[in-house]
């Protein structure tokens, strides 16, 4: 909780509250639920693999993270997460925490390292007990949150984070504010679009898109 003070006499009010779902209880009724623990591994068990992208298991990152960390690989039962924030946590009240989002993100933080050693869980489907490890991968939020949670600022003339300092932007001096043009840089080197001025911006687009 954060507290602010209203008074030498009175007593502190909670100036926020961090209403928290815990993490680790979830996952373990998965592998302790008959109806669930098939699909834990199925991504092991069931997934074609054919080089196609079809399942997370078959990204990059997957990849490259079963790669640097084998004895975590080795058990097909260890989580990879992808945790949407407004389904972890709820933090009420009319202004979001801003910069102080570190503060909130302390008892998923918590969880994520009790989880990295690994805690005790029951597989209904093996009738043993196992240690689940769970490693978090991605993270699911809207654009305004990027900004809390990779430093990258998401406004002004390099608000792009993929583009960064190709983005292409544009001051617009009557409303004070950028825009954001060159979208046309994703299209076909030949494609019709790019050389329509009067449709756009007045320009053609010559550019290719940034690696």
């Amino acid at each position: 909780m954060h507290y602010k003070k209203i008074g030498p006499q009175s007593r502190r009010k909670p100036n926020k509250i961090l209403r928290y779902f815990p993490l680790i209880p979830r996952l373990q009724r998965l592998f302790m639920s008959s109806k669930t623990v098939e699909f834990m591994t199925w991504h092991h068990d069931q997934r074609t693999d054919d080089g196609l992208l079809r399942h997370p298991a078959d990204s990059l990152a997957w990849k490259s993270f079963n790669n640097k960390f084998p004895s975590f690989a080795s058990d097909p039962r260890n989580v990879r997460l992808a945790i949407f924030f407004d389904i972890s946590m709820i933090i009420p009240g009319e202004k979001g925490p801003g910069n102080d989002i570190d503060i909130y993100l302390q008892p998923l933080i918590e969880e994520l390292k009790q989880l990295w050693l690994g805690v005790e869980t029951y597989d209904v489907l093996r009738k043993e007990n196992f240690y689940l490890r769970a490693a978090l991968l991605w993270t699911i939020n809207d654009f305004p949150a990027y900004v809390n949670l990779s430093g990258w600022s998401t406004r002004g003339r390099y608000a792009c984070p993929c583009c960064a300092a190709q983005t292409c932007s544009q001051w617009l001096y009557n409303r004070k504010k950028f825009c954001y043009m060159g979208h046309r840089r994703w299209l076909d080197e030949n494609h019709r679009y790019r050389f329509q001025k009067a449709l756009f911006d007045g320009t053609e687009e010559l550019k290719k898109a940034p690696e």
